[in-house]
């Protein structure tokens, strides 16, 4: 997969100006494997619990990218060692964590892409709460299941549409 996200967007600036692609702000910090990953948007809304995480990572990922609205939270970690391997081996893209990942030198070590706010040593709980397939809101950005996430060095895109 070739692609510079910068490109992206000197490509489709009326698609910029209309909203049909945004950035997301620059506070994800990188983290596996793959600094360069894209795929369709699949989306869970949860807050410091990570069961629905879990369950959907186990899912097969189809090359899509999981995007976790997880509030913001810098209390606990979404995403730990044992969900980026299964995030790997079920051919997910990437991540996006809108919290905390931990057993950051595990993710680092898997064949995927990870953006997150941060790294916390604490796990998450495991109550199941929380919705997936949402419309969910990251750092002031609207992301849709289905919506198209570009990751690169320089940022994280959502495209409505895939980019040529």
């Amino acid at each position: 997969m070739s692609f510079a996200t910068t490109d992206l967007c000197d490509d489709n600036a009326a698609m910029l100006d209309d909203g049909r692609l945004a950035v997301l702000p620059p506070v994800f910090r990188h983290y596996g494997q793959h600094v360069r990953f894209a795929g369709r948007a699949t989306t869970l809304k949860v807050f410091e619990d990570n069961a629905l995480v879990r369950s959907t990572l186990e899912t097969p990922g189809n090359g899509n990218v999981l995007v976790i609205d997880g509030g913001g939270s810098l209390r606990r970690a979404l995403v730990g060692g044992q969900l980026g391997l299964l995030a790997q081996d079920n051919g997910w893209a990437g991540i996006v964590v809108n919290g905390c990942i931990r057993d950051t030198d595990e993710i680092n070590a898997c064949a995927i892409g990870v953006r997150a706010l941060g790294a916390h040593p604490q796990k998450s709980s495991k109550r199941g709460a929380g919705e997936r397939d949402i419309q969910v809101q990251i750092a002031g950005v609207t992301v849709r299941p289905g919506d198209w996430i570009y990751v690169d060095a320089d940022g994280v895109l959502v495209a409505q549409q895939k980019l040529a």
